[in-house]
């Protein structure tokens, strides 16, 4: 709210000028206080250089996932190199697993769909496994072996068609027929699935970098859960539930999987950008929304902004 504000129309201009009663958002980037270090003095100052030095830290809302597709699913589908192939067809002979076929397609059409309309994943556990030993003394717990206990639960967007449903729907079809009900072979239904966190580094343009990863390897989707429909979730999305089985999993960056690194020991914060000032940013803050919204104006008003729309104006980007 300003304490002053008054406004005049000149010609196709409204024209109007205030007063704030706060500045304090004016010029952020130049406040002296975004460049003050923190006292590691007393408690408060530790945490904060801490914080500072670990950059931050890793939230949940910030991943990614990448499902791959058994690898034997272009061989299984009887698909031929640089040609087409329609369901349960191969240049007129029969596919050797139609349900391969269908998968093959679903995941073209999809494409990247699958990966991007996932809600939520929980990253797998790793458990060491002990066994009392006691032949002297007050008994111990000491590690015989380790574990990974567990599925991997995922929760998906569905579109219209329920598309990723079917996707897993097909999937499942390849480890075990719905006519026959004889199981198939197990390579040709496990894939890896990678799990990233992410975040930005020092230096890099975007935000949404993997910071750390893993890969769970033999995977496939053990349970596709029920729907349930009701008359009362009207502004909601309906959601697919899969629950994935896995092998084992591996650190991307410690066990250089695939030779794949992501973050490094040191990191430090991204500076505030400041903005480009221009002609507009040198007024004073009173006057900047003004000549910002007399611009605007213009660029739809004079006979150059009308003819392109106030797309392409002096000076011309």
């Amino acid at each position: 709210m300003a304490i002053f504000r008054a406004g005049k129309r000149v010609g196709p201009f409204d024209i109007r000028v205030g007063f704030p009663r706060d500045k304090s958002l004016v010029n952020v980037d130049k406040d002296p206080r975004l460049k003050q270090r923190a006292n590691t003095d007393n408690t408060i100052g530790r945490f904060r250089a801490m914080m500072g030095r670990a950059e931050g830290y890793a939230r949940p809302a910030r991943f990614a996932i990448r499902v791959y597709l058994p690898t034997n699913l272009s061989k299984l589908a009887g698909l031929r190199t640089g040609g087409t192939t329609a369901p349960g067809q191969n240049g007129g002979a029969e596919a050797l697993h139609p349900d391969a076929v269908t998968l093959q397609q679903l995941s073209s059409q999809l494409g990247q769909q699958v990966n991007v309309h996932c809600e939520s994943i929980s990253m797998p556990a790793h458990d060491l496994q002990s066994e009392t030993i006691d032949h002297f003394g007050p008994p111990r717990q000491m590690v015989t072996g380790h574990g990974f206990t567990g599925t991997i639960g995922a929760t998906f967007y569905g579109d219209k068609f329920l598309r990723e449903r079917h996707f897993f729907e097909m999937w499942q079809k390849m480890a075990v027929g719905m006519v026959n009900h004889k199981a198939g072979y197990y390579d040709d239904y496990v894939v890896k699935i990678q799990i990233f966190q992410l975040g930005s580094l020092d230096g890099e343009g975007d935000r949404d970098i993997p910071t750390y990863g893993i890969e769970a390897i033999e995977c496939y989707p053990e349970t596709v859960s029920a729907i349930e429909y009701n008359y009362g979730s009207t502004n909601q999305i309906t959601r697919v539930t899969v629950g994935f089985q896995y092998k084992q999993w591996h650190n991307l960056a410690t066990d250089k999987i695939a030779g794949m690194s992501f973050g490094q020991p040191t990191q430090t914060l991204h500076d505030i950008k400041s903005l480009d000032a221009g002609v507009i940013g040198n007024l004073p803050p009173e006057l900047q929304r003004t000549a910002r919204d007399v611009f605007t104006s213009a660029k739809n008003q004079v006979p150059i902004g009308r003819l392109f729309k106030g797309k392409l104006f002096p000076p011309f980007f």
